[in-house]
C-alpha cells in the first residue's frame, strides 16, 4: 500500500493526531510521584535499620524490596495505572527498572518459557544494561590509565 501525501496534508494529519502536553501539570506530578516512591524507599530503609540491619544491609534489603514491590505491582496491573498518572516519576527510580523487566516477561509468557519469556524479558532494559556495562568498562579504563 502506497500513500502519497503532500507536506501540507501530512502536517494537518500530524496536528490532528498529536495533542500538546500540559507540562505545567505533568512535570509536578512526575516530581511528586518520583519523590513519593523515594520516600517509601527511605521508609523501608529506616524500617530495616530499626530492626537491626547495618547501613549496607539495609540499603541492599531496601533495593530488593523495591524491585519486588514494583514487579508485584506490574504483575497485578497496578504499576501501569500508577504510571498513567505519575508519568516519568515511575521511570526514574529503581522501580522503573523492575517494571521494565517484569512487563515484557508478562507480555511474552504466552509464547513459552524460552522463546517468549527467556528471549524477550530484557527487551526494554537490555540496552540500558548493555550500554551501562560498556560505559563502566570504558570509564574504568580511562580512570586506570589516565586519572589515578
Amino acid at each position: 500500500m502506497n500513500i502519497n501525501l503532500s507536506k501540507t496534508q501530512y502536517s494537518e494529519m500530524y496536528k490532528e493526531a498529536s495533542h500538546g502536553t500540559k507540562w505545567w501539570i505533568t512535570i509536578p506530578k512526575a516530581f511528586f510521584f518520583g519523590g513519593l516512591i523515594c520516600m517509601i524507599g527511605q521508609s523501608i530503609f529506616n524500617m530495616y535499620s530499626y530492626f537491626g540491619l547495618d547501613k549496607d544491609a539495609s540499603a541492599m534489603a531496601t533495593s530488593v524490596s523495591l524491585v519486588f514491590l514494583a514487579a508485584l505491582f506490574t504483575g497485578l496491573g497496578w504499576y501501569d495505572r500508577i504510571a498513567k498518572h505519575a508519568g516519568a516519576g515511575t521511570l526514574v527510580p529503581i522501580t522503573g527498572f523492575a517494571n521494565s523487566v517484569a512487563a515484557p516477561a508478562l507480555e511474552f509468557k504466552t509464547e513459552g518459557m524460552i522463546l517468549g519469556l527467556g528471549a524477550k524479558i530484557f527487551i526494554i532494559s537490555g540496552p540500558v544494561i548493555l550500554y551501562g556495562t560498556l560505559a563502566s568498562i570504558v570509564y574504568g579504563i580511562i580512570y586506570y590509565f589516565f586519572l589515578r
